[in-house]
């Protein structure tokens, strides 16, 4: 039972970890990337579709983003999205939607870490509460001796301290990107 128990707060601390690597993709940086447009949500045929449903994203140059439209309807709904959602203008041209990104100032930079560092703190109280859960249900076990209680406690805790280390060393990683100038 404890080791279920451990089992599935791994499995949910490592679903918070993949969850916060999605968040902070979509951070701008100096360049370009597909992650930055490609899940941004449009209107297309009465239902909302990541605009990696509807068109080819792809990233030709270090601060352009491309994208090519599979259907004609969905190239005002996405220009529409991106302006609405990104404050980009993309530049259309046929079924093709050109987006060059300007430099980032020192000060939206700035901006994006403190976005960061909240995200980051966000997703190291997630695996925190995973922990807080599964010790409340380990502890509340009946027949279970003091020592394996112990044991499945310490384990817990190191499966916590590895999550939340991978946490900030991606959090650093993405801070170090964000604040180098091109």
């Amino acid at each position: 039972m404890i080791e279920d128990i451990l089992k599935e707060a791994e499995q949910s601390m490592k679903k918070s970890v993949a969850h916060f690597k999605s968040e902070i993709s979509g951070f701008r940086t100096g360049r370009a990337s597909s992650s930055l447009v490609e899940d941004i949500k449009v209107e297309y045929y009465g239902s909302k579709v990541p605009i990696k449903q509807v068109g080819n994203v792809s990233v030709p140059e270090s601060n352009q983003i491309l994208i090519q439209v599979w259907d004609q309807n969905a190239v005002s709904p996405i220009e529409k999205a991106l302006m609405e959602q990104l404050s980009l203008n993309p530049a259309r041209q046929g079924n093709t939607l050109r987006i060059t990104l300007p430099p980032l100032t020192q000060e939206r930079r700035k901006e994006l870490v403190k976005l960061l560092h909240k995200t980051t703190e966000e997703a190291k109280v997630a695996i925190r509460n995973i922990r807080r859960d599964a010790k409340e249900m380990i502890e509340s076990l009946e027949g279970t001796s003091e020592d394996d209680i112990k044991r499945a406690l310490d384990k817990l805790q190191k499966t916590t301290d590895h999550h939340i280390n991978e946490i900030s060393e991606l959090s650093q990683a993405k801070e170090k990107e964000i604040m180098e100038l091109k």
